[in-house]
């Protein structure tokens, strides 16, 4: 059914606008009428849907078309996660498919997600499958087609999707914690650099002119501190193309496969913020397998899906040798020890929950108890940052106020 975007006027005189499925842009001014809409303008959405817009033309075409900010808004993983908790209440309720899709385009407030769900309605009424329809949008991962293809295979769409919610939900508190964590930390760096580049270019210069006409020789650190003075003032441009170029370069050479791998492995190595990454990876490895398996997803499956998403080669590489060892009739808790990537205490729960046929359970604890570790890592590292910031800076002033004072001492001294 086309999709008609709308303005126009409410009983209260306020001003409004939206999206309305109807056959033709007459029906949709008439539903708009029976809902209290006064419409000033109705026209063909620029999404799958056809039909004529006010001036007769098709929709969303020509030089002169009004161009639609709303398809440009952003949608978040709380967007995701909000719709398809809707959905899955709609399904739990008995709701036919193409209602609950119907209803939960009228709840969605985001104006982008909206139109893509209209398009995806359109297709289920049409007999295409819905995680077909769900694999056509980016926004859906194949973690999520997957997920809602196990639930349509096995009849348990609305249990599926619940969980998907809830993994959603887990995947954006995550995100946010560490984004919150380290927001701080990053701001007082970019603050640091420029009151150190303002102390450098500006204040050190003018103080340092005294030292012109002086014929002793000055101190070691006070040579130091007017060569970076003068370097910073005279080759400031220098330095910031030069930061350019290297940003650029690292860049490059990450986005090459020897590049990506090589970082990955320095990452899980490096002092105090390796074992975050490592963590953080081994969180979203169990969950996400914990996740699928419960859905029904084939065991082979969900380890290639897995390999795609732990966003890191190493522990990939590590997915991919247990995913072969399981083809080859082995558990999983054996290659994943080979691999010495994952955590003894990682190992051992999941051999046990093999043992038991608990894996999705364990694999699940295994998840939260590394989500609260990360969260706990987060906070201490937070904590230790600042006042390693504080001395950093502390220790920058001291240099500059100690190189410019023990040359003004020394000539007192010579005075005297």
């Amino acid at each position: 059914m086309p999709v008609f975007e709308y303005k126009g006027f409410d009983k209260k005189g306020k001003a409004v606008k939206g999206l309305r499925e109807a056959d033709t842009e007459k029906a949709a001014r008439s539903a708009l009428r029976k809902d209290g809409i006064m419409a000033t303008d109705v026209k063909a959405s620029g999404g799958k849907g056809k039909g004529k817009s006010k001036d007769g033309k098709g929709g969303g075409g020509g030089l002169n078309a009004e161009v639609d900010f709303s398809r440009f808004q952003r949608i978040t993983v709380d967007d995701i996660a909000i719709a398809t908790r809707n959905l899955a209440t709609l399904l739990q309720a008995g709701v036919p498919m193409v209602e609950s899709l119907t209803a939960l385009i009228d709840q969605v407030e985001n104006p982008a997600l909206k139109r893509i769900y209209s398009e995806i309605k359109q297709e289920v009424n049409e007999g295409i499958s819905l995680h077909v329809s769900l694999a056509k949008h980016k926004i859906f991962d194949h973690i999520y087609v997957n997920l809602v293809r196990a639930g349509e295979s096995s009849g348990t769409l609305d249990v599926v999707l619940e969980r998907l919610a809830d993994f959603k939900e887990g995947q954006a508190q995550l995100k946010s914690q560490i984004i919150g964590t380290l927001t701080y930390p990053i701001i007082m760096v970019f603050v640091g650099i420029g009151i150190m580049g303002v102390l450098f270019t500006v204040v050190v210069p003018r103080i340092t002119r005294i030292f012109e006409h002086a014929n002793a020789k000055l101190p070691i650190l006070t040579q130091i501190l007017i060569f970076i003075s003068e370097a910073a003032r005279d080759y400031w441009w220098a330095m910031i193309l030069a930061t350019v170029v290297f940003v650029l370069g690292v860049r490059k050479w990450l986005s090459t496969e020897k590049g990506r791998i090589t970082w990955d492995k320095i990452k899980l190595r490096l002092p105090l913020f390796g074992i975050l990454f490592r963590m953080i990876a081994v969180a979203r490895f169990s969950r996400t397998l914990g996740t699928l398996l419960q859905s029904g997803v084939p065991l082979l499956v969900c380890l290639d899906i897995v390999e795609a998403v732990v966003a890191n080669a190493t522990i990939a590489k590590a997915v991919e040798d247990t995913k072969n060892a399981v083809r080859e009739g082995e558990g999983i808790a054996p290659p994943l020890k080979r691999s010495g990537q994952f955590p003894p205490m990682v190992t051992h729960m999941v051999a046990i929950g093999e043992k038991t046929g608990q894996l999705e359970n364990m694999l699940n604890r295994i998840a939260t108890a590394y989500e609260k570790r990360v969260e706990v890592r987060l906070k201490a590292m937070t904590s230790l940052l600042e006042p390693l910031m504080i001395l950093g800076m502390g220790g920058a002033v001291g240099f500059i106020v100690f190189s410019i004072l023990k040359p003004i001492l020394e000539m007192n001294t010579l005075i005297k």
